[in-house]
């Protein structure tokens, strides 16, 4: 059973996921913050792959992403990284990015290679679903890993089916169809929420883009098992020097 299974069995609501870009603040910085999260309350954590022309990334996961480059952050350095991460992280980790990158790395070797090093699951925004089931699928599952496919308000019913029928571990409801760090009213979001509730999925659901502090995750977590936090983590981290305190009190704000 995976990580992700094994956390949604044991806890069904206010579900954290934290975004955190891979070697940002510093090209060091990666375990430093996920040992911060874990240390402050995170149920999971996202590590964003830097690209330099992400689809779904606001500005200032962009920033992030390209400062992360610019360290010398590659996937061969973050699974470098990884390599002994599990003897201090205990929560599920999923690596979110984009195709290029992969591709260009191997995909058969990158799922390995992330399977090696105790990573979860995959997030990876621009593998269309036909090219999942018909090609990388298959490598996926082969390899013990969890893909979450996202889901917006414009998304048809039918494929929000089929979307939840192929993703395993939980599925990605993107509360607006914009990029993250929106100012969204969550309020306004709390319809599409209830009918992704209503149709009562295979998949746990979490929320992302948008949620950015006790508000917004209280009012995500109303209609679902949990929310992501990406761009207001990042801000926290901007230009500290300490960031295990920058994360614990983060947390502590948005956890109450």
């Amino acid at each position: 059973m995976s990580r992700i299974k094994t956390l949604f069995d044991r806890k069904s609501k206010n579900v954290l996921n934290v975004y955190c870009t891979a070697g940002y603040p510093q090209l060091n910085s990666t375990i430093e913050v996920m040992k911060a999260l874990q240390e402050s309350g995170a149920d999971l954590i996202e590590l964003g792959m830097p690209y330099s022309d992400p689809l779904a990334d606001g500005p200032v996961i962009q920033h992030s992403s390209t400062i992360a480059l610019a360290n010398g952050m590659t996937i061969e350095t973050l699974f470098v990284q990884l390599k002994d991460a599990r003897k201090e992280i205990n929560v599920p980790i999923i690596l979110m990015g984009y195709m290029n990158p992969v591709l260009q790395y191997g995909f058969e070797r990158f799922c390995k290679d992330a399977a090696a090093v105790g990573v979860d699951g995959l997030i990876l925004p621009d593998l269309p679903e036909y090219e999942f089931e018909t090609e990388y699928g298959s490598i996926i599952k082969a390899n013990g890993l969890d893909f979450i496919f996202l889901v917006t308000p414009e998304t048809s019913d039918e494929r929000i089916k089929k979307l939840d029928s192929l993703s395993t571990g939980f599925l990605y409801a993107v509360s607006s169809s914009s990029t993250t760090g929106s100012n969204k009213n969550m309020t306004d979001v709390n319809a599409y929420l209830q009918k992704l509730k209503a149709m009562q999925l295979k998949n746990p659901l979490l929320v992302g883009f948008g949620i950015k502090d006790k508000e917004t995750f209280d009012k995500a977590c109303a209609n679902s098992n949990g929310a992501i936090i990406g761009t207001a983590y990042i801000k926290a981290l901007e230009g500290t020097n300490d960031v295990a305190g920058a994360t614990k009190q983060f947390l502590a704000g948005v956890l109450g």
